[in-house]
């Protein structure tokens, strides 16, 4: 049919050109980015599954990293415990010698000093030995501060290996705050070991021993110094910066909070308990049965190396136990270091795992997102073609009213 106002053809042409152009667009933005989904239109179900695959991958990747931080604090507390077992080895060794009766009292006295900075060195190690700024060797480490850590092994929540390093000191030190008022004259000392003054035998098995305060949900610790014993041989119990008793007194202090005890020798008596709190001072004064009931407890607190605590080769006897308690420790401390190992190990095989994993997943979104060249370059060639015979056939289309005015002649 001849006419004029509506050029099917031409029309025909035009929507082919239209939709070429589209494909032609698209199959370029795929080879200049290289993506064969660049929008949802291109693929819906392929963008969500390609979006998920890249969480995993990158949580994959940040496992990995976690991983062998995990490996790098392991590897530090080890460390430190290699050092622990060597000084144990050297006060094993100064022991056996202390055991020799060939030596006098001032040779065991000067093996006894050696024995005695390096039983204070490992506890300094099992204090301060730290990663990160925090911690890991005083049984406080991890989010929950006993100790246990949980490395984040995996790209999802709660993928985790979990590890837990000991409290590598002879005693721990508590720490504590206490808010509020003192307590009420109510307390309950228990466990409480006493000693004679005048018995300087007795007296030095107090030292280095840390004591812990339990009131009213709050624990507080001291350590007792020579100085202490020193204060309580020479009868002068007043200072109360510092722990001074006849017997055994436990002071804590901090943020100016002070709690001082001096309980007699034959722990009957209480000649003297104050309790500062920002509120003022609050002075205590009676006998264990009548104000001394409950609401506080007194125990030591120990590390797992509290075997070597008290021990000294000063005489041949002590010496005999020292050896029974440093093996004691060693095999302990031995232990953990097992443990240690096995799971730096166990993390090393998570760390391959892990990235093997992490190209397996992304050589799977390669296959659902990245260009095929090889098509594209093909289906590019096609789209030019057919673009350009598509604006031929639009020419003409444009040409084919012209031969309705050979009718009119």
């Amino acid at each position: 049919m001849a006419v004029i106002n509506t050029n099917t053809g031409s029309l025909y042409a035009q929507q082919s050109l239209n939709t070429n152009a589209r494909g032609l667009a698209s199959v370029m933005q795929q080879l200049s980015t290289g993506k064969r989904i660049n929008s949802a239109v291109d693929d819906v179900a392929g963008l969500a599954i390609s979006t998920r695959l890249t969480s995993q991958i990158r949580g994959l990747n940040q496992a990995v990293r976690n991983a062998n931080d995990g490996i790098s604090l392991i590897q530090t507390a080890e460390g430190a415990t290699e050092q622990v077992t060597n000084m144990l080895q050297r006060m094993r060794e100064l022991a056996v010698q202390s055991s020799n009766d060939t030596n006098n009292a001032m040779d065991r006295g000067f093996l006894d000093g050696e024995f005695q900075q390096l039983k204070q060195e490992i506890n300094r190690i099992g204090q301060n030995t730290q990663w990160n700024g925090a911690n890991i060797l005083d049984g406080t480490g991890g989010i929950n501060a006993n100790g246990k850590f949980a490395f984040q092994v995996g790209a999802n929540s709660r993928q985790t290996i979990k590890a837990t390093l000991g409290n590598l000191q002879t005693y721990s030190e508590v720490t504590f705050a206490k808010t509020g008022t003192a307590p009420a004259a109510t307390l309950d000392l228990v466990n409480l070991d006493t000693f004679d003054p005048a018995d300087p035998a007795g007296a030095k098995d107090f030292l280095g021993r840390v004591v812990s305060l339990t009131a009213e949900g709050n624990t507080y610790s001291y350590q007792i110094t020579q100085d202490d014993l020193d204060a309580v041989s020479a009868g002068s119990p007043t200072d109360l910066s510092e722990t001074v008793a006849a017997g055994l007194v436990a002071v804590v202090t901090a943020a100016n909070n002070l709690a001082y005890y001096d309980i007699a020798v034959d722990g009957t008596t209480a000649s003297k308990i104050n309790l500062t709190t920002a509120s003022g001072v609050t002075p205590l004064t009676g006998t264990p049965a009548t104000e001394m009931k409950d609401g506080v407890s007194m125990t030591s607190a120990e590390g797992d190396l509290s075997a070597i605590m008290y021990s000294d080769i000063t005489e041949g006897d002590n010496a005999y136990d020292a050896l029974e308690a440093i093996d004691s420790v060693m095999q302990s401390v031995n232990a953990q270091r097992s443990a240690m190992g096995a799971v730096i190990s166990r993390l090393q095989f998570a760390t391959d795992n892990l990235s093997n994993v992490a190209a397996k997943a992304a050589e799977s979104r390669s296959r659902i997102e990245d260009t095929d060249y090889s098509m594209a370059t093909t289906e590019l060639a096609k789209r030019n073609i057919i673009q350009q015979a598509a604006q031929a056939m639009l020419a003409q289309a444009n040409q084919a009213p012209q031969l309705v005015l050979q009718l009119l002649k």
